[in-house]
């Protein structure tokens, strides 16, 4: 055999073997590497937000868990900078975070940042970008459940209805199989400018195969996608009054282990792509946010991309321009070496996927 034909035959297989065999879509053969990386934390990075600032872009905040038993949620500049005097220390092992605009407290909208602490069975809700607590001590979540694992906290994300009522979808260690792995809570002022959660719904099916983790709500269309890890993703009605039948699961094939972090790039109010973490691959498998004419709740894998952070379980898009370094959105990534780090989304883009 030539020289030649033996590089062609090798670059096939890395192909195939890179996009799980299965998968059709194509992978980059060299990770992408990300523009800036964070400070570390102390002890282990899990789950990003990033805050936009409206009145200043350039000083946008990046909020990033540190999962331990005298843990803390970080916060970072868009250089990776650790603002010291924001960092909140003290949480019992804090999982997940997400964040959220214009919550009505004391009759002023205020943005806030929402933590899983896992130890205390709690929710903690902080007010964005000064990082203070409004949720008097903490929300207990599944109350009542006696299951191991069934009230450990996990996987976080709000939902912002259309007509402003806000939502925390709450997931956890381990819960049932056959719906009601979730629980979703309706957010209040409690009528002294702090945070109240009223539970709404219990949905969800679990294989069971391992636990639930990453969350991620898209606002605009109205849905809610959580990974079931090992299995692939699920799809809901954000709505409570939708119901809870699953609309689809999608990502069933082609993942090296993990179904992890789940992160939405918009580039309208109906158009964009999903992003999922292959965390055993260190890849993010990119699927498209519409569906098809035939099945709008057909997801189609459209790109797979090596990033140089390791084992991510989290991530966090946005598709506005922030500075010159991230002109057309900032896509930030969990890495096991207690960082976290930011690619420019059009690096993750390339040729094949759109910038906004």
């Amino acid at each position: 055999m030539n020289k030649m034909k033996m590089i062609n035959l090798a670059a096939i297989a890395l192909f195939f073997l890179g996009n799980g065999c299965k998968s059709g879509a194509p992978v980059d053969a060299a990770a992408v590497k990300p523009a800036i990386v964070t400070e570390a934390v102390m002890h282990d990075t899990d789950d990003p937000a990033i805050w936009i600032n409206k009145a200043d872009p350039a000083k946008s905040l990046v909020i990033g868990t540190d999962k331990d038993a005298d843990g803390a949620l970080y916060v970072f500049d868009l250089d990776g900078k650790i603002v010291k005097d924001k960092v909140v220390k003290g949480l019992k092992r804090p999982n997940n975070v997400d964040l959220a605009y214009g919550l009505m407290l004391n009759g002023k909208p205020t943005d806030i940042a929402i933590t899983t602490e896992r130890m205390t069975h709690k929710l903690r809700i902080f007010s964005l970008p000064d990082m203070k607590p409004v949720d008097n001590g903490g929300l207990d979540m599944f109350v009542g459940e006696a299951g191991e694992g069934y009230r450990d906290l996990m996987g976080i994300a709000i939902y912002t209805a259309k007509d402003g009522k806000m939502y925390a979808v709450v997931g956890r260690k381990n819960g049932p199989k056959t719906g009601g792995y979730l629980w979703q809570y309706l957010l209040a002022d409690d009528g002294k400018g702090n945070v109240k959660a009223t539970l709404v719904r219990k949905f969800g099916e679990y294989s069971g195969k391992k636990e639930i983790e990453a969350i991620a709500v898209d606002n605009e269309l109205g849905y809610i996608y959580y990974s079931d890890e090992q299995t692939g993703v699920r799809q809901y009605y954000a709505d409570p009054t939708k119901g809870n039948q699953q609309l689809a699961i999608f990502g069933t094939k082609g993942f090296n282990a993990d179904h992890e972090g789940i992160s939405i790039y918009k580039l309208t109010d109906t158009t964009g792509y999903i992003q999922v973490s292959d965390q055993g691959a260190n890849r993010f498998q990119i699927f498209s946010r519409e569906g098809t004419k035939a099945n709008p709740f057909e997801h189609k894998l459209l790109k797979v991309v090596n990033v140089t952070a390791t084992q991510s379980d989290g991530s966090d898009v946005v598709n506005v321009p922030l500075n010159d370094t991230f002109k057309h959105g900032l896509f930030v990534v969990m890495s096991d070496n207690k960082t976290f780090h930011y690619y420019r989304w059009e690096d993750i883009a390339g040729k094949e996927l759109k910038v906004k």
